[in-house]
């Protein structure tokens, strides 16, 4: 039983980390096209409009990151109290906050 549920949860890893590349692809398009609208002189505007879409896509991938690692590798760690983790958590949480200005 204990094998069945380490390989549930390896599947459920293995289809997260598959997920965020997935979404890493979709934004190295994303700036391929940037590359792109620059070579090809097109408005600031639009490039602009770009630069937020790309910035916002990155901002989605680091926050469900540490969605999934709340779910899953703080959990999983037996060797740290309740409260040690919940601390964890939320520092690294802030951390990345603060720089999504």
């Amino acid at each position: 039983m204990v094998e069945q549920t380490r390989a549930i949860a390896l599947d459920v890893r293995d289809e997260e980390r598959r997920r965020i590349l997935n979404r890493l692809r979709r934004l190295e398009g994303q700036i391929r096209g940037l590359q792109s609208m620059i070579s090809s002189d097109k408005d600031c505007e639009a490039i602009l409009t770009q630069i937020m879409a790309a910035k916002s896509a990155l901002n989605q991938v680091g926050l469900h990151i540490i969605a999934h690692s709340m779910k899953t590798c703080l959990v999983d760690d037996a060797e740290k109290t309740r409260e040690e983790l919940i601390d964890e958590a939320l520092g690294v949480f802030l951390k990345y906050s603060s720089c999504l200005k």
